[in-house]
């Protein structure tokens, strides 16, 4: 089991697509957390990294000495040009790695470099229940600021998602 300091936090790089694709995947495949449905590809993972940098905003990695681990990122929150200031932030952690406190590093750096930029409010949403999603987001100050009841269906059953919110 590897330690928080053994761990490196950096900005995500082309080559990083492959292992984000693969941690994601599992959480399409196996999971309610997120509600895409299908494989994304590693030519999609480097196209939303690439236009998430373009647009200023961080998508970071956190890896140990063999490979990436997880990763964390901030994207728009909706289209239209009012909303510019808010994003939606995500995690996700390799299902085979343990290290506890990994996805609060990913956040700490995540939420810092919001902070130093022209972000205004983050916002995150969990499919419910999700008690450490919960836990983690609210250990970064979000406050709970909505609940749409069976708002998505995947794997033949509703799931409600929690909204959550932070000024920055």
């Amino acid at each position: 089991m590897a330690t928080s300091n053994e761990l490196n936090v950096r900005s995500a790089r082309p080559p990083d697509a492959q292992a984000i694709s693969s941690i994601y995947n599992h959480y399409v495949q196996n999971t309610v957390i997120t509600f895409e449905e299908s494989f994304v590809t590693v030519g999609e993972i480097q196209t939303r990294i690439e236009n998430l940098s373009s647009a200023g905003l961080p998508w970071l990695v956190v890896e140990d000495a063999t490979k990436v681990q997880g990763y964390a990122y901030a994207a728009p929150w909706r289209p239209r040009a009012s909303y510019r200031h808010s994003v939606e932030v995500s995690v996700y952690l390799d299902k085979d790695f343990v290290c506890p406190g990994t996805g609060s590093l990913l956040y700490s750096h995540l939420f810092q470099a919001l902070e130093n930029s022209d972000v205004h409010i983050a916002m995150a949403g969990i499919a419910l229940p999700n008690e450490a999603s919960v836990a983690l987001h609210e250990k970064f100050g979000m406050t709970k600021v909505g609940h749409l009841a069976e708002i998505g269906q995947k794997f033949g059953r509703w799931v409600d998602v929690g909204y959550w919110q932070r000024t920055l």
